[in-house]
């Protein structure tokens, strides 16, 4: 496995991308336009939610204190004769000023089990941004993939960040091998599920184990492999030998 490692300067690159994106889907929907990958959701509680994201990760993030901050607001208020693009776009311009003067080394509160530095928050904000994008664009039957370096640390962080922390969709025990192999991004994970535990592998690691044959094997772009573990698209429209009830244990919606 030879796993992306993301910088500060790359989360932000990211954002600079996606973010204008995502607001040109909004602002060619209407606000009550469904959104299909959210069920339940419109385009406007789509904008807020995002836009909420970025007020309350501002809240804190450069703040150099690692107490857990208020819990953020759900559903949002952006207030009078304000539009939830606009309360997007306010959020968004302050996180971008706040990231780039961010020291990604700093103490920040974060949720993951994981040292507490404010790196985590351009990483988590870009992929929020990116999966998000994705939903505004195919609520105008425009989704376009996400871009494979950005997918496949996406990947990474669903392994490393979002599943330690037990954040998947459902409870359960599973027990077994899963690899997971990105073909446009040159990349494989593998991961061991051990009931409710998971643990992300390297090579060497799998080599010397004397388990280490994958018990599932998915095969598909980074981006594809992304929205499956987000719940976007199916498992079943990728590439899938093996066991595919151990990709259950992967899905975090």
């Amino acid at each position: 496995m030879s796993r992306l490692h993301g910088t500060k300067d790359f989360w932000i690159g990211a954002l600079r991308a996606e973010g204008p994106s995502f607001a040109a889907a909004v602002a060619e929907a209407p606000a009550e336009t469904p959104v299909l990958s959210c069920p339940g959701w419109t385009v406007a509680d789509l904008t807020l939610h995002l836009g909420s994201c970025y007020h309350w990760v501002s809240s804190f993030a450069g703040s150099g204190s690692t107490t857990a901050p208020a819990k953020r607001p759900e559903p949002v208020e952006p207030g009078p004769g304000v539009t939830p693009l606009e309360y997007w776009q306010r959020g968004y311009d302050q996180l971008m000023t706040l990231f780039e003067s961010l020291d990604p080394e700093a103490p920040a509160w974060n949720w993951a089990p994981q040292p507490k530095r404010a790196g985590f928050w351009p990483r988590r904000m870009a992929h929020e941004t990116a999966v998000h994008r994705w939903d505004a664009q195919l609520a105008i039957a425009a989704g376009e993939p996400i871009e494979a370096k950005l997918a496949a640390d996406g990947v990474s962080e669903v392994l490393d960040t979002w599943l330690p922390a037990g954040r998947r969709r459902a409870e359960g025990q599973w027990h077994g091998v899963v690899q997971l192999a990105a073909v446009d991004a040159a990349q494989s994970w593998y991961l061991r599920l051990r009931g409710e535990g998971v643990a992300l592998l390297d090579t060497d690691t799998i080599l010397d184990h004397d388990d280490h044959h994958a018990r599932a094997q998915v095969t598909g772009t980074a981006s594809d492999l992304l929205l499956a573990l987000w719940g976007r698209v199916s498992f079943d429209t990728l590439d899938i030998t093996g066991d595919p009830t151990l990709l259950d244990g992967l899905r975090l919606r």
